[in-house]
């Protein structure tokens, strides 16, 4: 890639109105992505100690290991994007190229932001069968391309929603955990007429007493089709310090989402 952008550097040098600003900053970042992703300094614990300045491998997921990797975002945010890219997309071929999968594979993201494509999403999808698992982390959905913010939701198997989001984030996640039957009583309250002359003088004295008409009820029992949490209800009626969390087993069997409380009891 650097040959490439010095290639294109040196044939637009000294054409008109080119000043070659644009290939520079273009190889430059290539340039600070090539120096991250061969100097970052990774953090291992194996066995209960930890060692740093090893290099490490996807391949080692086989291995016990236990890796943080710390992005230059505020440094470089172009080059931690585009790493960031990178990891998840060879994790997801890693897990999946594993002759061991015995042990289980998870990576997290705490900014998924950027980091999602075509190719991954499908990837994240095929994660579970290689007894792997993938966190991502996303302010909104407005951070996922609009084509892949469907097919996200319906490839990862667990979705939580935390207190504060907006209602068309909130639509995204009640059209993925559908809708459910549920029943509804309506009691209606209707006045009764009598017919016959003892009856009705019998109910005209109890209404003289009571101060109530005589009435009956009559109770309709109904299934109705209804959304499991409304976008309405998930931006406004999820307390602070709690989530709507819905799971899958690893068998496919889905759990209804359900209210979570985060934050520890005072």
């Amino acid at each position: 890639m650097l040959r490439e952008l010095d290639v294109v550097a040196c044939a637009r040098k000294g054409a008109p109105g080119d000043t070659g600003l644009g290939t520079r900053r273009r190889a430059d970042s290539a340039r600070t992505g090539r120096r991250s992703a061969t100097y970052f300094d990774v953090g291992a614990v194996v066995g209960g100690s930890e060692r740093r300045g090893r290099p490490f491998s996807l391949r080692a997921l086989e291995h016990p290991v236990r890796v943080r990797v710390d992005l230059p975002e505020r440094a470089h945010a172009d080059a931690s994007r585009m790493l960031a890219r990178l990891l998840l997309a060879q994790f997801n071929a890693a897990a999946a190229a594993r002759a061991d999968r015995s042990l289980f594979a998870f990576l997290a993201l705490d900014d998924a932001s950027h980091t999602l494509t075509p190719e991954t999403v499908r990837g994240v999808q095929r994660l579970r069968s290689a007894n792997a698992g993938v966190l991502l982390t996303l302010r909104t959905l407005d951070d996922v391309p609009e084509p892949l913010r469907t097919p996200l939701l319906g490839a990862v198997g667990c979705r939580m929603a935390f207190s504060g989001v907006t209602t068309w984030d909130g639509q995204r996640f009640a059209e993925a955990w559908g809708t459910e039957w549920v029943e509804t009583r309506d009691v209606t309250h209707r006045t009764v007429f009598a017919d016959q002359p003892l009856t009705r003088a019998i109910h005209a004295f109890r209404k003289l007493v009571t101060g109530k008409a005589v009435t009956t009820d009559a109770v309709t029992v109904r299934q109705v089709e209804r959304e499991r949490w409304s976008a309405s209800e998930l931006a406004h009626a999820v307390p602070p310090g709690c989530a709507v969390l819905s799971l899958t087993s690893v068998r496919g069997e889905r759990a209804a989402p359900l209210l979570l409380r985060l934050s520890g009891t005072g």
